[in-house]
């Protein structure tokens, strides 16, 4: 893990260097950074909260919303002093200009992952208050710490030369990509989203719940334990993967043959069901003794009907075997399945749901259920009720800041339609990478769209500017991405960078993580660089008609 942010650190320390053009404002803005970092642990540890392998990940990625929000703040700067702005002047305007896009994409950040602990998964909450707590020191140290530390900077006498050049260079490609505010650029490009919309929403239909792939899967696949575990399954008729159903009856049950006899017929069907290896449940444990009292014959391995006979079948069985309780009353049917796939997990519960409904009574209840297989179907169900929940919070919270700061529909809808449409691609390509619905992957869509809306608000922001100036649109987003593009390109590409790292990980679950968040970072880039301004055109100038 140090390793992976060592590395994160210098690579995104080389992109703004590239960017500046100047060490000493390459320094500040990593320093900000990581002093958001500290602070974020620092109060995890007051507040008595820990980091779980999950959120270990979530310093990564206040890292890089760091970066990128100093980004930010250097691009207005450099543009202050490009208009010949001395130092303390440049600070003061990047402040001003930057205090309410920066103040509401940073708390729409906060906001939209607060709203994820309205998802009722321990491990999901810890993961928003984890990242919550460090978008908000954000807000003191990269929008407010950085610009005083930008004052004190003394600038060489040819850095405005160098930001020139740098802009020069730029500003044919600028140029092009502004054609997109054009209004048949812009058609065709929203006609292009409209094919992907549709695409991503067909293909993210077909995602599954739950694990795809046998053996753990907070491992690879190729680790010792996954391997081990799979020639076990594949050799013996136990594994790693059990569900135990838990049967409630009434005291006495074991030496209740109407009991016994259902219970029997349960384990029996589940033994038949695809995906169940093998089930262990006190009736046949109780016919094999029955059989072991008359020297192992097989026509005696049956449930005794008399009661004093099947005392002397279970009579030998301990509590600690884990098949019954101290007064029988209830009596755990252990199933090992074949592995903890979606399809698997579903099919077998679904099973079991069925014979409760059909041979459940009042003396006998089939109730779901322990073990880690037990576990997974419960989360499943969860993350099943809980994946479009999570994505209307989400995206609530940032439509109702949007409208509260641009206050128009037709700036909200240019802003958080293109993060819709990232999002429904990134559940698409899930399905096509095989990675299912959990509980490491459920808010990583909802982290995407938290910090993706923070290049539409910056460029909307300045772009809304340049409209009040009396410019065109093109000439609006123009002007806009002289000054803002690199800035959005480049911080774009250092989140990307920062979440990538995890790609390289031994545990599965973050390598998972880190390709969903580094694919949806850089599409929500490339929708607030090419969507954004056209469908702004577009929809601006159908409110001039109406």
């Amino acid at each position: 893990v140090v390793l992976f942010f060592v590395f994160a650190f210098f690579i995104s320390g080389l992109l703004v260097y590239l960017f500046t053009r100047s060490h000493r404002v390459t320094a500040m803005a990593l320093i900000c950074s990581l002093i958001a970092v500290i602070w974020q642990l620092g109060l995890l540890t007051y507040l008595g909260f820990g980091i779980d392998p999950m959120g270990i990940l979530v310093p990564f990625l206040i890292f890089a919303i760091a970066v990128s929000h100093g980004v930010q703040m250097i691009t207005a700067n450099r543009a202050a002093v490009f208009n010949g702005d001395d130092g303390l002047t440049a600070a003061r305007s990047s402040f001003r200009s930057l205090l309410v896009p920066g103040g509401v994409a940073l708390i729409s950040d906060t906001i939209g992952f607060i709203t994820i602990m309205l998802i009722d998964i321990e491990v999901i909450q810890q993961m928003a208050i984890t990242a919550s707590l460090g978008v908000a020191t954000i807000i003191f140290t990269n929008l407010m710490l950085l610009p005083i530390l930008l004052s004190y900077i003394g600038f060489p006498k040819d850095y405005k030369q160098r930001l020139r050049e740098s802009i020069q260079k730029m500003d044919r490609f600028w140029m092009r990509v502004s054609r997109t505010a054009k209004p048949w650029p812009a058609a065709a490009l929203i006609i292009f989203a409209t094919g992907l919309m549709i695409f991503g929403a067909m293909r993210g239909s077909e995602i599954k719940i739950g694990d795809l792939h046998q053996g753990v899967p907070e491992l690879r696949p190729t680790s010792r334990y996954n391997t081990d575990s799979k020639t076990i399954t594949e050799h013996f008729s136990i594994g790693v993967d059990m569900l135990n159903v838990i049967v409630e009856t009434v005291e006495d049950g074991c030496i209740d043959y109407e009991v016994m006899e259902n219970i029997d017929t349960f384990a029996w069907q589940m033994t038949n069901t695809t995906g169940v290896q093998s089930v262990i449940g006190l009736p046949g444990i109780a016919k094999v003794i029955n059989a072991g009292w008359s020297e192992g014959a097989l026509k005696w391995r049956v449930l005794p009907r008399n009661r004093q006979v099947l005392v002397e079948a279970v009579q030998y069985i301990p509590t600690s075997s884990g098949l019954l309780n101290s007064d029988c009353s209830v009596m755990p049917v252990m199933i090992f399945t074949a592995d903890h796939k979606a399809e698997t997990i579903s099919h077998v519960v679904d099973t079991i749901k069925s014979y409760q409904a059909e041979n459940g009574t009042e003396k006998v209840k089939f109730r779901l259920a322990t073990g880690n297989v037990g576990v997974m179907a419960a989360t499943n169900e969860e993350v099943s009720a809980a994946q479009f929940p999570i994505l209307i919070y989400v995206f609530s919270a940032i439509i109702i800041l949007c409208l509260l700061t641009f206050r128009s529909l037709r700036a909200t809808l240019a802003i958080t339609l293109p993060l819709g449409l990232v999002s429904l691609l990134a559940y698409a390509l899930m399905t096509q990478l095989e990675i299912g619905l959990k509980v490491s992957t459920l808010p990583v869509v909802a982290l995407g769209v938290g910090v993706g809306v923070d290049y539409g608000i910056y460029i909307y922001s300045r772009f809304q500017s340049h409209l009040d100036e009396g410019l065109t649109i093109y000439q609006a987003y123009h002007e806009t991405l002289k000054v803002t593009g690199s800035g959005v390109l480049v911080t774009g590409i250092t989140l990307a960078i920062g979440t990538a790292t995890w790609i390289f990980s031994p545990l599965q679950f973050q390598a998972d993580m880190g390709i969903l968040l580094t694919f949806m970072f850089l599409l929500n880039m490339l929708g607030a660089l090419l969507l954004l301004p056209a469908l702004a055109s577009w929809l601006l100038r159908l409110g001039k008609r109406t």
